[in-house]
């Protein structure tokens, strides 16, 4: 075993000891002083098709919250801000809800150019971000708490299935995805992985296009020639936003079958997973909303589960100051919506089942493959050069998010 697998097994190992989630219990009335929480998601643009219904999530959980009591005996304050898919802005409503607003934490971005527009602002100010989206990871920061997905906890996984039998065992690739951070550093994960099971640059193909795309008619007959060749081929897609629903119905109007070219996609819906806990969640979720028709999601578990661990961390901690909170969150354990439960680690990534699901045509899922347990998010990835190398451990005296396993030396804060 090397220096980076024994690391990793030291974290993973942090799950066998994880605290219980504390019971919830109500606190005396309310203070007059509230503690603001930051919701920092894009409400027009581009983005808005995902991140609404982020926004609207943060404030049931919050609202759930403020009838159990509040927290520390005072009501939590939404302060919710419209960055409106501008990259930029986000960078500036991040700096309003810290240095203006005064927020305990800040839930939000979805994009990985949103994240890293703000991270700076975060580090500077000593600010709590809870980023709920699957990511392409190659980053840890003090400040931050990814609650979505790493590649190894999503698209290798993903990946892996479909190479078996059981996914119809796939040879040729098509990386799909929109031209920003997390899609070309997901891709070039996906890439090098790939070579290294045995995959030939011929059987891979890479296109990326812009944010809010609409014409995928060249598009899809390509990825149709491509996978004429005889070779099962399939589409690994990292398609965001309002680009996603003109591709699909390309995909339905040039006849492209889910039996002769599979899409996997990362983004998924509301009944796949049959548990109690997530059939109270939908149930909540609609009442709240007073819609039926409104969904729910992946990354709205991930803030169900992020939104949790803070209030643990802070019950724990006793303050909402942010480097007592970052310290008292590392092994905290929440329920997440799979029927078990969720560790945030000390890369400050948290442990999740990985499951994958299969479109019906009534348009829910059916669970083809799922993990036995909860898998670890991996913020560094083995299988690109620079980072193989590489760990992340917030706790002290380490308290670094690139620490060089074969040097010995921290890069910095790891972002």
């Amino acid at each position: 075993m090397n220096r980076r697998e024994f690391a990793k097994l030291g974290r993973a190992l942090l799950v066998a000891t994880a605290l219980t989630p504390m019971a919830l219990t109500a606190s005396p009335a309310f203070a007059e002083e509230t503690i603001k929480v930051g919701i920092l998601h894009s409400l027009s643009g581009t983005m808005a098709i995902s991140e609404t219904t982020l926004k609207d999530v943060m404030l049931m959980l919050i609202d759930q919250q403020n009838k159990k009591g509040g927290l520390l005996g005072k009501k939590l304050e939404a302060v919710v801000v419209d960055p409106a898919s501008n990259w930029p802005l986000f960078a500036e409503k991040a700096r309003d809800l810290l240095a203006k607003d005064k927020v305990a934490a800040v839930f939000g971005c979805w994009t990985s150019v949103s994240r890293k527009s703000v991270l700076p602002v975060f580090e500077e100010l000593n600010g709590l971000l809870f980023y709920p989206v699957q990511y392409e990871g190659e980053e840890s920061s003090k400040n931050v708490f990814y609650t979505g997905a790493a590649p190894n906890q999503q698209a290798i996984p993903a990946v892996n299935y479909l190479m078996s039998e059981e996914g119809g065992a796939v040879k040729r690739w098509v990386l799909a995805g929109t031209d920003y951070v997390y899609p070309r550093t997901t891709n070039k994960i996906l890439e090098a992985y790939l070579k290294a099971k045995g995959v030939a640059p011929e059987d891979i193909m890479i296109n990326y296009t812009p944010f809010g795309h609409s014409d995928w008619q060249t598009i899809v007959a390509d990825i149709k020639k491509f996978g004429s060749t005889g070779k099962k081929t399939a589409v690994v897609s990292t398609i965001n936003g309002d680009a996603n629903v003109p591709f699909y119905k390309e995909l339905g109007n040039q006849g492209v079958k889910a039996e002769d070219i599979p899409v996997v996609a990362f983004s998924v819906g509301e009944e796949e997973v049959d548990t109690p806990i997530n059939a109270e969640f939908i149930k909540t979720w609609k009442t709240y909303i007073k819609n039926k028709k409104r969904v729910t999601n992946d990354p709205m578990e991930a803030h169900f589960i992020g939104f949790n661990m803070w209030v643990e961390a802070v019950k724990k901690a006793g303050t909402t100051d942010a480097d007592a909170v970052g310290d008292a969150i590392i092994g905290v354990s929440v329920p997440n919506l799979s029927g078990g439960t969720s560790t945030m680690m000390p890369n400050h990534h948290i442990t999740k089942p990985v499951l994958i699901g299969e479109i019906q045509a009534d348009g829910q899922f059916q669970t083809v493959w799922q993990t036995s347990g909860t898998v670890a998010g991996d913020e560094w990835s083995d299988y690109l050069e620079d980072s193989k190398d590489l760990i992340s451990d917030w706790r002290k005296p380490l308290s670094c998010g690139n620490f060089n396993v074969v040097t010995g030396k921290c890069g910095g804060q790891g972002s």
